[in-house]
């Protein structure tokens, strides 16, 4: 193992390539895992938030594979997420921790909280966990994701990034460049097609659909540890209706909604998404 060190950046050597992340702050480990989409990294998920959650505890923003940061790996990208979050943990010496997920991240989150129970002390979800029960599926996000994946363009950069949030204004033109210049990256973009383009996507339903594995969210009563979903009233990318699920199936699950927030609750509830995480991850008991 090797690590390399520049700010809060990190750079962890693994027989399965290097993994990049952030650290900050000192206390017990939290792990914060970035979702999916077009651009996307943990630092641009969490980069506004790392300040406040490392006064606190001993942080970590781990990059997944072949999101354009960490070296690409072979697989479905939820599947070798949930691996790096394992194999992060194992090279760094980390028995258990606090994780946060945003969306995808929620999703590797719950599925390692199912798999491997000693190792999450506590989750929270932002968003993105559960079936649609109301809403349409694919969703409005996700439309737009595939037509992205099929056709990369700024305007449906554009259109994607305006769905995600319930105030416009905060889709800046700073933000907008930012992540136009990380879907450029081929591997960035194979990630984003392998989950989202019209052919995957069709071919996951279809394997789905002829599969006898029963989905993830209905094992979601393995999940041990204490869960917080967080959610913004309105989500074009997740709706609210597929909180549901996990909020009956997770023995210790409770959910906050905020109010004029879309996908994107750390970033566009800012201090009220840190308020309330922080609440319940120092809640003793």
């Amino acid at each position: 193992m090797d690590v390399t060190y520049e700010g809060t950046k990190r750079e962890l050597v693994t027989d399965k390539g290097v993994l990049r992340y952030h650290e900050a702050g000192d206390g017990s480990p939290l792990l914060l895992l970035h979702g999916s989409g077009i651009g996307v990294s943990g630092w641009r998920n969490y980069r506004g938030n790392l300040d406040v959650f490392a006064k606190h505890f001993h942080c970590y923003v781990l990059e997944f594979p072949g999101f354009g940061v960490s070296d690409p790996v072979d697989g479905h990208p939820v599947l070798t997420a949930a691996s790096s979050v394992t194999r992060f943990m194992d090279a760094l010496g980390i028995e258990s921790a606090a994780m946060i997920g945003n969306s995808m991240g929620g999703v590797v989150g719950t599925n390692v909280a199912m798999r491997h129970p000693e190792r999450v002390d506590k989750l929270v979800a932002i968003g993105g966990i559960g079936p649609h029960i109301f809403s349409q599926n694919p969703s409005e996000g996700t439309r737009l994701l595939q037509d992205f994946a099929d056709e990369p363009s700024r305007e449906n950069l554009v259109r994607w990034l305006r769905c995600m949030v319930y105030d416009p204004a905060v889709i800046t033109e700073e933000r907008i460049e930012e992540r136009w210049e990380t879907a450029a990256d081929p591997a960035s973009h194979r990630t984003l097609a392998a989950m989202y383009g019209s052919k995957a996507f069709a071919a996951q339903q279809q394997a789905m659909a002829q599969s006898d594995a029963p989905p993830y969210w209905s094992m979601m009563h393995r999940v041990k540890c204490p869960t917080l979903l967080t959610w913004g009233l309105d989500d074009r990318q997740c709706p609210l209706d597929m909180a549901m699920m996990p909020l009956r199936l997770i023995p210790d699950a409770e959910l906050h909604v905020f109010p004029n927030c879309g996908h994107w609750v750390m970033i566009e509830a800012k201090k009220a998404f840190e308020r309330v995480t922080l609440e319940f991850l120092l809640r003793e008991g």
